[in-house]
C-alpha cells in the first residue's frame, strides 16, 4: 500500500487562496445576502429580482425565455420553475409562440410593472452596503464583464 502525501504545501495550485473562482464565489454570495433583506418584504428572491431588471429594460416587458436565460446566465432548469412561480404571483405571464411552440415568451403584467416602482430604491440602498471607492467599483465592474464576455459564446447575438 502506497503512502498518501499529506504535505500541505505540496500542490500550491490547489490552495483555496490561489483560486480566482473562490473570491468571485464568496463575494457574489456576500452581495446577494445583502439583497435578501431588501427583497424579502416583497416576497422576492435575488434571482426573481434580476428577472424583473431584465424585463423592465424592454419597452414591452416581453422576452423569449431562452434569451432571458442567456442574458441572466441561467439555464432552463433554473429559469423555468422561477418563471412559473413569478407567474403564480401574478407578475408575468408565459405563452408559447404560435408559429413555433418550442419558443416560450414571458411578459410582465401590470402587477409586474408595478413592482418597478416598489423596488426603485434597491440599487441606492445596496450602494450603501458596499463601501468601495467609485473608481475601484467601476474597474471591478469592467473586469467582471470582461471575464463574462471572455467565457461566453456569441449565441445570444439574436436576442
Amino acid at each position: 500500500m502506497s503512502e498518501v502525501n499529506r504535505e500541505p504545501g505540496k500542490y500550491p495550485q490547489l490552495h483555496l487562496d490561489n483560486q480566482l473562482c473562490f473570491p468571485l464565489y464568496a463575494a457574489a454570495r456576500k452581495v446577494i445576502s445583502e439583497y435578501n433583506p431588501l427583497l424579502k418584504p416583497y416576497g422576492l428572491t435575488y434571482t426573481q429580482y434580476i428577472v424583473f431588471l431584465a424585463l423592465w429594460e424592454k419597452e414591452d416587458g416581453k422576452a423569449k425565455v431562452g434569451c432571458l436565460g442567456k442574458r441572466l446566465y441561467l439555464d432552463c432548469g433554473t429559469l423555468t420553475p422561477l418563471l412559473k412561480k413569478m407567474e403564480e404571483s401574478g407578475w408575468l405571464i408565459r405563452c408559447r409562440c404560435k408559429v413555433d411552440e418550442r419558443v416560450v415568451y414571458v411578459s410582465l403584467t401590470d402587477a409586474g410593472w408595478a413592482m418597478r416602482e416598489k423596488l426603485k430604491d434597491i440599487p441606492e440602498k445596496m450602494g450603501g452596503c458596499v463601501s468601495m471607492d467609485p473608481e475601484d467599483a467601476k474597474r471591478l465592474y469592467e473586469l467582471l464583464y470582461q471575464l463574462l464576455n471572455l467565457m461566453s459564446d456569441d449565441a445570444d447575438a439574436h436576442c
